[in-house]
């Protein structure tokens, strides 16, 4: 399609209207005004057409020209993504900031990948040989972590004649043609371009049976994320979803992360920005940052790139899925990506639904969290790839009747609910066990027993129950007191409150605290339930709670968390063996006596 030139007849915030080209499409990008403004088509009429505009439009009048350019607003995909910072649009920010300095200027065109750089490609297949789309034909290690492989793209199928040696190439040099079985050849480059309203195909879903392992002992315990699963994280203002989110970029088991700061405040990701290439992966030791492409769209930046942003990260996602690697996408936070919506669509005239969001707010958040899922990819044999999607939701108020919640927790099958009254506590990470859920329980408990121990499925069981007679305890010890209980209550209480305060609460800025292994996990858990196990019996038999509360074990329990990475398992093996002596010694002891032990001054 050619370009052709209309014109601005009317502005509303990032909302222009146009007139004078013929033909043009929905979810066409266009250059609006004589600063060529990146905008996009999001209504068509008979004469006139409407499109959003991805920066400020102040300044911009009625008569200016628009170019259409014919292409859907698309990502540039190829070697150079990871470590990258984007804003809503794939435009690198350092890019953009060498340009213009501290404050962007709007009209900057600033391409997604590298044209120029040379990267070290290593081809895979050889001439003759039949490739069809998405088979790999090279690959290029990206960085110290991942290696970007080079895949067949859409609509390419054929054999092999001809391919380059290995060495430098830029991503526009072929590296690879393919003769067609109508006798065409096409050239093979490294970069792709793929629109971002549509999901990138694929063969066909398959179960979802592996944990995304965050190392958030709360989380990996009671509310499990699947790989290729879907979770939302709601809470009110200061509860803690940014840093949770910031936690599962950090430290989750997914092999490549995409994290887009969607409407975040600006010192938020300022932050994540200054400290995450100084993080060590806890797996390969190598920067963090090489796994990872973040995209910062704050929330003083124009609405429609905060629109555009989660569609970005998303393909970014999919391309990385398609190389047959597992990808967690955090989004934070989809209700500012929402109010967005909103804003756009008051703006066009639309009839508000709740709360003045649009109708179609539930499809368009559905959308979003289907790109998720555990696929087989395009290619000639089998590869499997994941895409996990975690979004942030910020209810006014902390209020989860509201439409974006409600609407999210319709499609999600992951719900971390964060308390208010437990982040006013300095209880962290404020998840509430007890409102908060996890539908993929079954699909990982084969895992789990074969990973980590086939006592997991009760000895969680055993905690959750634990924490709920906990829950029904306190209710009653505010009116009477906790003296009115007999000692198999108090017993509960005590161990529900080592389950609170040492397992559950996790500090996310102590060095080793800050992430817990799968396997350290299950050693602190079993250890507590062991406790509350034998203080039962104990209390059965006859003993105090309070002589309990002296053993010196509760020292090493509460100091279980901080045991490093690479020793905790000879440090839980202390642990247990010292619990065993301290039980035995009071068992003997109450054997021996004919009268119950007396409760200690």
């Amino acid at each position: 399609m050619s370009h052709q030139t209309g014109r601005i007849e009317n502005i509303a915030g990032p909302v222009v209207k146009c007139s004078g080209i013929r033909g043009v499409r929905m979810y066409e990008v266009v250059r609006v005004g004589k600063e060529k403004l990146i905008g996009e088509v999001i209504e068509v009429g008979a004469n006139e057409f409407t499109a959003q505009v991805y920066e400020e439009t102040s300044g911009l009048c009625p008569g200016e020209p628009v170019i259409s350019t014919g292409d859907a607003l698309s990502v540039e995909l190829g070697p150079g993504l990871l470590g990258s910072i984007y804003d809503g649009i794939q435009r690198p920010l350092p890019e953009l900031q060498s340009l213009s300095g501290d404050f962007i200027t709007r009209g900057l065109t600033v391409e997604g990948v590298n044209k120029e750089k040379k990267w070290p490609f290593t081809p895979l297949v050889k001439v003759g040989d039949h490739v069809k789309p998405g088979d790999f034909v090279g690959e290029v290690p990206e960085t110290g972590i991942i290696v970007s492989k080079i895949m067949t793209p859409l609509g390419v199928e054929g054999d092999i004649v001809s391919i380059v040696p290995a060495g430098q190439h830029t991503v526009l040099e072929p590296v690879c043609r393919v003769k067609d079985s109508r006798g065409d050849v096409h050239d093979i480059i490294m970069m792709q371009k793929t629109p971002v309203r549509v999901g990138r195909p694929f063969k066909e879903r398959v179960g979802m049976n592996t944990p995304l392992v965050t190392g958030q002992r709360v989380i990996d315990t009671f509310m499990p994320l699947a790989k290729g699963g879907t979770g939302a994280i709601p809470g009110g203002f200061g509860t803690g979803k940014t840093v949770t989110l910031h936690q599962f970029a950090k430290w989750a088991d997914a092999q490549v992360i995409v994290y887009v700061g969607c409407g975040e405040r600006g010192n938020e990701m300022t932050e994540a920005l200054e400290e995450w290439p100084k993080l060590k992966d806890p797996k390969s030791g190598r920067p963090l940052m090489e796994r990872t492409v973040l995209i910062a769209n704050t929330s003083n930046m124009p609405v429609a790139a905060r629109e555009a942003s989660i569609y970005v990260a998303a393909t970014l996602a999919e391309y990385f899925r398609d190389q047959g690697y597992d990808v967690a996408l955090m989004a934070d936070s989809t209700s500012r990506w929402a109010e967005a919506l909103r804003e756009i669509s008051g703006r066009l005239g639309q009839l508000p639904s709740e709360e003045g969001y649009p109708a179609y707010l539930g499809s368009r958040l559905a959308q979003f969290y289907e790109r998720g899922g555990r696929v087989k990819t395009l290619c000639s044999g089998e590869r499997l790839g994941s895409v996990t999607m975690c979004g942030a939701v910020s209810p006014p108020g902390g209020d989860f009747s509201e439409p974006v919640t409600q609407a999210t927790l319709r499609i999600v099958k992951v719900f971390w609910a964060l308390d208010k009254d437990l982040a006013a506590r300095r209880f962290f990470p404020a998840i509430n066990t007890l409102t908060s859920y996890s539908l993929y329980h079954a699909n990982l408990e084969k895992w789990h027993r074969e990973n980590l121990g086939p006592d997991w499925p009760q000895l969680v069981a055993e905690a959750m129950a634990l924490l709920q007679k906990d829950q029904e305890l306190r209710e009653i010890v505010q009116l009477v007191g906790p003296d009115a209980l007999p000692e198999s209550e108090r017993a509960v209480l005590e161990a529900a409150r080592m389950i609170k305060e040492d397992f559950l609460t996790q500090s996310a800025v102590h060095e080793i605290d800050t992430y817990c292994p799968f396997g350290k996990t299950y050693r602190m858990l079993r250890i507590i339930i062991i406790f509350s196990r034998k203080m039962a019996e104990a209390v059965k038999m006859g003993a105090h709670v309070r002589r309990i509360l002296e053993f010196s074990i509760l020292d090493n329990i509460a100091r279980m968390k901080i045991a490093p990475w690479d020793t905790y398992s000879k440090t839980m093996d202390a642990i247990e063996s010292k619990m065993e002596r301290e039980f035995d010694a009071l068992f003997k002891e109450m054997t021996a006596s004919s009268v119950p032990l007396p409760a200690a001054p």
